[in-house]
């Protein structure tokens, strides 16, 4: 009887923008301190994508393709899916993983779909690439997140701008070979629309489509309920990751490193208390870059192995939640 194939991260890769805003910047243009938002945030400096060209979410995407294929080894037409996680594409048509297809130059026609689950959006996509990969409906796929969020950010509502950044993390998923350990090992995914005007932008869809008045009351730019996320997220967080623990029935302590959403640094310290798992083995990046929606984890993830710190063999949890309200967690042995 054959066994069934096993997921392999084979590649990852990323891309950040080259301006960098730091607190004190925002000092100049808001009622605000460096000392408030790091205190509140653990946020010290954000990207800030070019608005000339050059840096748009398939721009970087391209950038951290490139990367992510270099070090899996592959070439550009290996890839047989592409899967965009974004709430900020290029634009509302043709969907940001055909337009990246054809920055890539691949040829093979191969299907290209972008998911909008907001900051799950990267877990989400890692989810629908194991199945492919283990159904032999697919070989090679790549997840992307990658966000503009600068675009859809009101930069003179100081409770949701201090936040925000924009990056892309890309990672080609595969086949494990036959003595490679490496496996994705249980994934969960939820969602919860009862708390949709948490983290909103209701304004420039088939409802509400964009007017001059929604402009000039700077109505189309995302809203945020602060404490209602908070509450949610630190208890999101947790819950699912103790879920995805139990599917593949790993302990808390066997888990080398946790990659959870970077959102807030409070969230992040509250959800690895709850879980009684060693801050030291949490990847945090977060004074770097804010919160870049999708991105955080492919980010912070390639950044780590970068870095030496997760290293081939050990077991690794991804735990998001975003705008939905979506949430998953993924755990794996890269």
């Amino acid at each position: 009887m054959t066994s069934m194939p096993r997921t392999k991260i084979l590649g990852t890769g990323m891309y950040v923008p080259k301006k960098i805003v730091t607190n004190f910047d925002l000092e100049k243009t808001l009622d605000t301190s460096d000392e408030w938002i790091t205190e509140r945030t653990g946020i010290k400096e954000r990207r800030i994508s070019s608005t000339t060209g050059g840096e748009f979410p398939t721009d970087m995407a391209k950038y951290a393709t490139e990367e992510a294929l270099k070090n899996a080894g592959l070439d550009r037409n290996d890839i047989d899916l592409i899967l965009f996680a974004t709430v900020t594409p290029d634009m509302p048509l043709p969907c940001s993983a055909s337009i990246l297809q054809t920055k890539l130059g691949i040829t093979n026609h191969c299907a290209c779909f972008d998911l909008s689950a907001a900051c799950s959006g990267f877990v989400y996509g890692l989810d629908l690439a194991d199945s492919y990969i283990k159904t032999g409906k697919a070989e090679h796929v790549l997840v992307i997140g990658s966000e503009m969020l600068s675009t859809v950010v009101n930069w003179k509502d100081r409770s949701v701008c201090i936040l925000l950044g924009d990056a892309c993390g890309a990672t080609i998923l595969g086949r494990s070979g036959d003595t490679d350990e490496s496996d994705i090992l249980a994934t969960h995914l939820s969602a919860d629309g009862t708390g949709k005007e948490y983290f909103d932008n209701p304004i420039g869809g088939a409802v509400a489509p964009l007017t001059v008045e929604h402009i000039a009351k700077r109505e189309h730019f995302m809203h945020m309920k602060g404490r209602d996320m908070f509450k949610v997220a630190t208890r999101t967080l947790a819950k699912n990751t103790r879920t995805v623990l139990k599917k593949a029935d790993i302990q808390m302590e066997n888990v080398d490193w946790l990659v959870p959403h970077q959102a807030n640094i409070r969230i992040i310290n509250t959800t690895v208390s709850i879980l009684k798992f060693d801050i030291n083995k949490t990847v945090i990046n977060i004074e770097k870059y804010g919160n870049t929606s999708s991105a955080t984890i492919p980010v912070a993830f390639h950044e780590a192995i970068m870095e030496n710190k997760i290293k081939r063999g050990q077991t690794v949890v991804f735990s998001a939640f975003g705008a939905g309200l979506t949430s998953g967690s993924i755990v794996f042995k890269y």
